[in-house]
């Protein structure tokens, strides 16, 4: 027997209908049951003989209540009406055995016997495992909604965190994305490692900006029960959990904190808040509040983790912001300790620029240097050693102070002071190679006045005279200093003379003035030579300072380090014997980078102003 002939048995269907996962029954032109399979009897909860020969609308549909569904409003009958060969719905009940109803999805179509309407086919299935899966599916999809918010957030507070805005920048940043998103309001209060006092450094509230801005500032001292509960706080793993009936509770442990807190309900209201410390590597910062008000529920278990994890970033990176501002102010003092103090002589004024490199520490290679040598001649120098980092400043302290001991020991000619440094440093340090310009300002008070100088493979000296013109000095160049004596070259540095004119400007130079990665030297040097012709006509009068700073606010060096040591000539006749022009204005303390309490040689200089411990906060 073929496949065709085995599917035209009667027993072959009874087979398929017997053991099909889904409910079925027939009934007859009248409505009545004239046969139930066996998976309707288990959904049903009852057998065949209790259901042939019923009315099918009668025993079995129901509302969701449990009470009888009129005949009217019955939808899978319709077909015997001829309204409709077939239905279909999900929102109908039958009644079990036990009297509960079951939620059904159902179809039914019309049942054809020799061609002749017979009755219908009622297949139907419990629906509320097709609900329950589908409420399942919304939950989960709800709850990935949920996690991709979260992660969304988080992203944008990394994002905010790690940007390069200084700290009470990134601090009112991340607390425009936690209000509203996770609050009605939010504040930073941080602790000052100076006074100890707690100071809100941001306070965000969209519903009331104006008291928001209020609350901001130093908070007053706190009592002594206060000051203890805020520690806790801060000491804390976990998020404290406030609300506004335990701050005004005197019997709640949490009740000191009104000092901190109760304002913050007080003014911008609310019924619950999250404070969570602000702490890294076991330095406390302060803390992070975000509360609710109005009808706004209070936060959930999930909403107090993120916080928290919120929390934990910004302590990190207060504590990054410390560390760093800690390690550029050791970088900076040393590099100033390297730098020298400019002396005064006579009518002459001078004027110093150090600017680092920008991923450098604060510190690096270049130099400049500016001593009275034991002839009474004023010597200046300007240099460069290889390298923008710790190394390259040890390698810098090594060459200046060799050329400052051999400068002072053997006079002139500079040539000769040059040929002994690249013995020495070849000889003597493990120092690179470096350029430099070692010059001498010779010449009587009142002038006239002659430089004479050498330079090792540096960049050239600018002469600007009064009426503006500059050029190049380009004469005494030789090979850097610790390349002739290591590769036995026999090479030399010719000495160099040249007149400075009464009033002029004379700039010594390292390359990171004139040179990036975007601009050659030779450009870089047209520019420079450019800026200091305009400004010399239109300074005319200002002070060596002020043509410093005004050159290099229009070149803006960047890259690599960068050092200037300006010098300005008197009129002729100033200060010599018999001159009774008064002098012009002594140097300003702020000619030169060094360490404000370092002096030139001869002259007496105050103790700097010890540094706010807590920069940090604010600048970076």
């Amino acid at each position: 027997m073929n496949t065709a002939d085995i599917a035209l048995e009667p027993d072959f269907t009874r087979a398929v209908l017997h053991d099909l996962g889904t409910g079925v029954f027939t009934i007859d032109a009248a409505g009545c049951i004239t046969s139930v399979n066996p998976w309707a009897e288990r959904l049903l909860g009852r057998s065949e003989a209790e259901l042939l020969g019923r009315d099918a609308h009668d025993a079995l549909h129901r509302r969701a209540d449990g009470t009888e569904m009129p005949r009217g409003e019955c939808r899978m009958q319709t077909p015997l009406a001829g309204a409709r060969p077939a239905g279909e719905g999900c929102e109908e009940y039958f009644q079990r055995a036990d009297g509960s109803v079951l939620p059904i999805i159902w179809t039914t179509t019309s049942l054809l016997v020799a061609g002749r309407p017979a009755g219908l086919v009622v297949c139907f299935d419990d629906f509320g495992a097709h609900r329950a899966a589908e409420e399942r599916m919304a939950a989960h999809a709800a709850a990935l909604e949920a996690l991709t918010a979260r992660l969304n957030l988080l992203a944008d507070v990394s994002s905010v965190l790690m940007s390069a805005l200084e700290a009470s920048g990134r601090i009112r940043r991340l607390l425009h994305l936690l209000v509203p998103e996770l609050g009605d309001w939010a504040e930073v209060a941080l602790c000052s490692e100076r006074s100890g006092l707690l100071e809100r450094v941001a306070v965000r509230c969209p519903a009331h900006p104006r008291r928001a801005r209020r609350l901001e500032g130093a908070l007053p001292p706190l009592p002594v029960d206060a000051r203890a509960a805020v520690e806790r706080v801060m000491s804390a793993d976990e998020p404290v959990l406030l609300t506004a009936a335990e701050l005004r509770d005197p019997g709640s442990p949490l009740a000191a904190l009104a000092a901190t807190h109760g304002r913050l309900f007080e003014r911008l209201g609310g019924h619950t808040a999250v404070v969570m410390p602000l702490a890294a590597r076991r330095n406390r910062y302060g803390m992070l509040t975000v509360g609710r008000a109005g009808d706004a529920p209070a936060p959930t278990a999930a909403e107090v983790r993120l916080l928290a994890d919120i929390g934990r970033r910004l302590g990190l990176v207060l504590d990054n912001a410390r560390l760093y501002q800690e390690q550029r102010s050791v970088s900076e003092t040393m590099q100033r300790q390297l730098l020298a103090p400019l002396p005064q002589v006579d009518h002459l004024r001078m004027a110093a620029r150090y600017l680092p490199a920008q991923s450098a520490m604060e510190v690096g290679g270049d130099w400049y240097d500016a001593f009275l040598l034991a002839d009474g001649v004023m010597a200046l120098v300007i240099g460069d050693v290889v390298g923008h980092d710790l190394q390259a400043a040890a390698h810098m302290a090594e060459v200046r102070n060799m050329l400052r001991a051999l400068a002072w020991d053997h006079q002139k000619p500079p040539s000769l002071i040059m040929c002994r440094l690249d013995e020495a440093v070849t000889h003597t340090s493990d120092a690179p190679m470096a350029t430099l310009i070692f010059a001498r300002i010779e010449g009587p008070e009142g002038g006239p006045w002659r430089l004479n100088w050498v330079n090792a493979g540096h960049p050239p000296p600018l002469l600007i005279t009064r009426d503006g013109e500059a050029r190049f000095l380009t004469a005494g160049h030789g090979p850097l200093i610790g390349m002739s004596a290591v590769l036995h070259l026999g090479l030399d540095w010719p000495d160099a003379y040249a007149e400075l004119p009464p009033e002029s400007l004379l700039l010594l130079y390292t390359d990171g003035l004139v040179e990036s990665r975007d601009r050659p030297i030779d450009l870089g040097m047209a520019r420079l030579r450019h800026h200091a012709q305009v400004l010399a006509r239109r300074m005319a009068g200002e002070t060596v300072d002020d043509f410093c700073d005004a050159l290099l606010d229009r070149i803006r060096p960047s890259g690599d380090d960068a050092a200037l040591l300006a010098l300005h000539l008197p009129p002729r006749g100033a200060g010599a014997p018999g001159d009774r022009d008064p002098a012009p204005p002594p140097q300003s303390p702020y000619s030169s980078p060094a360490a404000p309490n370092r002096a030139a040689p001869g002259s007496v200089q105050e103790d700097s102003p010890v540094a706010d411990p807590t920069d940090w906060l604010r600048e970076e």
